[in-house]
C-alpha cells in the first residue's frame, strides 16, 4: 500500500528538520501507547515532538490500514460515495487522505476532529500541498472526544486508532455519537492486537444494535465465530519512507501493519459470501483457504486443480480477500 506521492512529499518537507535520533524516544513511547491496554488521561500526542515522531512512524501505517479497510468496504458498497466525511480522532489526517484516495472521482468535504492541537496543526500543514481538494480544504477542529457533545452529521464517519486512548465511558460515548452522526456508514479501525480486536468487536455490536449492517470484513451480522484466544485481524504492507527507516533503525523498505476493523452501513448493500481470514496455504495442486462465511462460522476450504478457474483464483487470493472473487481468472 504505497503512500500517495503528494503525502509522501509533504511528510518529507514538513519533517525535514526532524532528527531521527531525537525522535527515537518519542517513537518508543508511542509504540508502548498503541500496544498498551491502559487508556491515558491526556492525549498521546502531547507536543510538536510527539506529533513529528507519530507522523514519521505511525501515519504511513495508519493510512495503509484505513485505506485497505476502505477498499474492502467499497467492494460491497456499490456506487455509494460520501459527500461529507467526519474523521474522529484524526490527528494528522491519515484517514482523511485515505478517504480522498478511495473516492478520487467523488467530491466530498472532510472535517477532522481531535483533541491534540499540535497534531491538527501538522495535519493542516501537510494538507496544504495535497493534490485533492478534499484534503486541501479539510477543516481541522480541536474538540475533546467522548463526553456528551454532539458531532456534526456526515455521510461517512471514520474512527481510526483512537478508541484505545479513551476510557471505557468515553469510548462508549464516542461510538454512540459517531453512530448517530453517520448518515451513511461508519468505519472503525484499531491495531491488530487482541485488545484492538476486542474494541472493534464492541464497536461492531454497537453498530449492529443501532440498525447498521456490516459490509466488511464480516460476511454477516451474526455473532463473531472467532472465539477463545484467537482474534480477527488483517495486514497491510506499508512502504517505509527514508525517515521512517531511520527512526526505527530498519533496513527493509516495508513493514506489515496488522489491524482490525469493521465497516457498517445504513444503506442497502450485501456483504461478501465469505472472507479469507488467514494466509492461504499453497500446496502442490492445492490451496487451503480459511474462511469466515455465512451462516456465522469458520470453515477451511480446499481448492484443487480440478476446480479449474477457482483454483487459479485461489492461488492469487490473499489474506483479507473475499471469496469467491468477483472476477475469477478466465479458463
Amino acid at each position: 500500500m504505497p503512500l500517495p506521492d503528494d503525502l509522501r512529499a509533504a511528510l518529507a518537507d514538513q519533517l525535514r528538520s526532524t532528527a531521527p535520533s531525537s525522535a527515537s524516544a518519542q517513537v518508543e513511547r508511542l509504540i508502548e501507547s498503541y500496544r498498551g491496554t491502559t487508556p491515558t488521561a491526556a492525549p498521546i500526542l502531547r507536543d510538536a515532538a510527539d506529533v513529528a515522531a507519530y507522523a514519521a512512524y505511525r501515519m504511513p501505517a495508519t493510512y495503509a490500514a484505513v485505506r485497505t479497510a476502505l477498499d474492502a468496504f467499497r467492494l460491497q458498497s456499490g456506487d455509494w460515495a460520501p459527500q461529507t466525511h467526519l474523521d474522529l480522532g484524526g490527528g494528522t489526517g491519515a484517514a482523511t487522505w485515505a478517504v480522498a484516495d478511495a473516492w478520487q472521482d467523488a467530491a466530498h468535504r472532510s472535517t477532522v476532529l481531535d483533541w491534540s492541537q499540535p497534531a491538527l496543526t501538522l495535519g493542516a500543514a501537510l494538507a496544504e500541498t495535497a493534490h485533492t481538494a478534499a484534503v486541501r480544504d479539510a477543516e481541522w477542529t480541536r474538540q475533546p472526544l467522548g463526553g456528551t457533545a454532539r458531532l456534526p452529521r456526515a455521510d461517512l464517519v471514520t474512527v481510526s486508532y483512537v478508541l484505545g486512548e479513551l476510557t471505557s465511558t468515553d469510548r462508549e460515548s464516542l461510538l454512540a455519537a459517531a453512530t448517530e452522526a453517520a448518515a451513511g456508514a461508519v468505519v472503525v479501525v484499531e491495531p491488530g492486537t487482541p485488545e484492538g480486536y476486542r474494541r472493534v468487536l464492541d464497536a461492531r455490536d454497537r453498530l449492529i444494535g443501532a440498525g447498521l449492517h456490516v459490509l466488511a470484513p464480516c460476511p454477516h451480522d451474526g455473532p463473531c465465530p472467532v472465539t477463545g484466544d484467537d482474534w480477527c485481524h488483517f495486514a497491510a504492507r506499508v512502504q517505509r519512507t527514508a525517515l521512517h527507516r531511520q527512526v526505527k533503525g530498519a533496513s527493509l523498505p516495508y513493514e506489515d501493519e496488522k489491524f482490525s476493523y469493521v465497516a457498517a452501513a445504513r444503506f442497502p448493500a450485501d456483504p461478501a459470501p465469505a472472507r479469507v481470514v488467514r494466509h492461504p496455504q499453497i500446496r502442490k495442486g492445492l490451496v487451503l483457504l480459511d474462511l469466515c462465511e455465512r451462516p456465522p462460522g469458520l470453515e477451511r476450504t480446499t481448492v484443487s486443480k480440478r476446480h479449474g478457474a477457482a483454483y487459479r483464483a485461489a492461488r492469487d487470493t490473499e489474506w483479507g480477500d473475499t471469496w469467491p472473487p468477483d472476477d475469477p481468472p478466465a479458463a
